[in-house]
């Protein structure tokens, strides 16, 4: 069984429960494998990044096989304004839908999957477009001030991996969903002078977990999700608090993902 997401956001918890953690969310477009069913929840594995959760069975459009089969397969178009508008054109109605969120089989300035279309004419990126690491570094600005959010992944309210999850996405490139998770993707890097703007940092405890990821821009500065989305000082040591004046993360490992 095969599903994809026709609402804005949908919460995806760690266990088949309303008060149960939010450990990431879906998107609009954002499409999955059901693995299991339990009453009114469905484990799922998120097609983008094999992330397993459960949802809400009321809060998806049940897809075919083959249907998933070519969502998996084709280019990925996604929304590149804060908040933007769709039509659900099945029910001549309107929802606004937010940055990052997928358009399936985008064509024209219409989405189709199944027997549903939805019109949008909002602006958006694909992968013809040529990457630019400076890209990322723009991307990342548009969250800036974003509340911080457990399990969040819009610009109402995210958290440190799912910000470099969609910062990365919305220029083409895929990345897994929690840091530990990327902190093992990419080329290691030995010395923060090496690290270039769009490059990722990433801080662990004092067990020695991976626990929070940022964005590295110029001049010695960072781009992360603590609190909010918040540009600090960033050295060999960590990231330094401007307004604390004190370092509030211990740099562990720095990657190149592209």
């Amino acid at each position: 069984m095969f599903g994809i997401v026709n609402l804005s956001i949908v919460p995806c918890r760690k266990e088949p429960s309303d008060r149960s953690e939010m450990v990431t969310q879906l998107l609009f477009g954002d499409h999955f494998e059901i693995l299991e069913v339990q009453g009114s929840w469905c484990r799922i594995k998120i097609a983008y990044d094999d992330y397993d959760c459960w949802i809400d069975k009321k809060q998806f459009l049940p897809i075919a096989h083959h249907t998933f089969d070519i969502l998996s397969s084709t280019e990925i178009f996604c929304v590149n304004e804060l908040i933007q508008i769709v039509t659900d054109n099945k029910i001549s109605q309107l929802f606004p839908i937010c940055i990052g969120s997928t358009l399936p089989n985008f064509d024209n300035g219409e989405c189709a999957v199944e027997n549903s279309t939805f019109t949008y004419d909002g602006a958006f990126v694909n992968g013809h477009l040529p990457f630019s690491k400076n890209g990322i570094i723009d991307t990342a600005m548009m969250y800036l001030n974003t509340p911080y959010l457990w399990g969040g992944k819009t610009p109402f309210g995210i958290d440190c991996s799912g910000f470099t999850q969609m910062v990365y996405k919305l220029n083409g490139v895929k990345i897994k969903r929690d840091a530990y998770q990327q902190a093992e993707e990419g080329e290691t890097l030995s010395f923060v002078e090496e690290a270039e703007p769009g490059d990722l940092a990433f801080f662990d405890n004092d067990e020695g977990k991976i626990v929070h990821v940022g964005i590295v821009m110029d001049n010695n500065k960072i781009i992360h999700a603590s609190g909010k989305v918040r540009i600090d000082g960033f050295d060999h040591q960590g990231i330094f608090n401007n307004e604390k004046k004190d370092y509030s993360h211990r740099l562990r490992l720095l990657k190149r993902i592209v």
